[in-house]
């Protein structure tokens, strides 16, 4: 696979008010999204692309003297985890049934080692707010890793790299793992993804407010 890496480098802030703070991953990645070992999962898979996003990363970081690094998986070996810790029945391996940020804490904690936090936002832009204060939290930490945000009316899996407020202007850095080539299509860039906004500062205003939304934050453990 070629894929690329921390495609969000080069992207401004949302907005350049001087008394904003911005918190970003420090550490590499790969970007995943749809079809791009040649797989074709579009429609469904959006959500095991965001959880290997956040499995590249994981898998950088313990790469390491000492440590055991744990692979990225493939969307077989991600049906096949969640069937044997028994999430799943036997019938899921094979299929195109989604994944949410529920089965994707499951995945990462087998599989690196990695505990994971859920939160849950009841709804959109003001919930979102609300909650806003400890995504900030956790990207201020050093080492902060990638996180998975899906809902139920917005059901699409999300990325996220970092945070950016300033007085009551709320943004999150969203990464879309919708990308896919087109037959005869080059390969895109980083460029070509922030210019099309597939990695950009999302506003929590543009949060669908019917919908709720569950997120996914890999914790840190004795071992990280």
């Amino acid at each position: 696979m070629n894929l690329l890496s921390n495609v969000h480098l080069g992207l401004s802030d949302p907005t350049s008010n001087p008394e904003r703070t911005t918190h970003i991953i420090t550490n590499d990645y790969q970007y995943y999204h749809y079809k791009c070992d040649g797989f074709d999962d579009v429609g469904w898979g959006c959500g095991y692309r965001t959880l290997q996003t956040i499995a590249s990363y994981l898998s950088l970081q313990q790469q390491q003297p000492g440590k055991k690094a744990g692979q990225v998986p493939s969307l077989k070996e991600i049906q096949e985890t969640l069937v044997a810790i028994e999430d799943k029945k036997k019938s899921f391996v094979g299929s195109r049934e989604w994944i949410g940020s529920f089965e994707v804490c499951l995945v990462i904690d087998k599989l690196f080692d990695v505990p994971c936090k859920i939160l849950h936002c009841p709804s959109g832009e003001n919930a979102m707010t609300d909650i806003f204060p400890k995504l900030e939290e956790h990207f201020a930490k050093s080492s902060a890793r990638p996180i998975m945000m899906g809902g139920d009316h917005d059901a699409s899996s999300k990325g996220v790299l970092g945070t950016c407020c300033v007085d009551n202007d709320h943004w999150l850095l969203v990464l879309d793992p919708h990308y896919y080539h087109q037959r005869g299509q080059h390969q895109t860039s980083a460029v070509k993804l922030q210019k099309e906004g597939y990695v950009r500062w999302t506003h929590t205003s543009e949060f669908d407010k019917q919908s709720f939304y569950n997120i996914c934050l890999p914790q840190f453990n004795s071992s990280s």
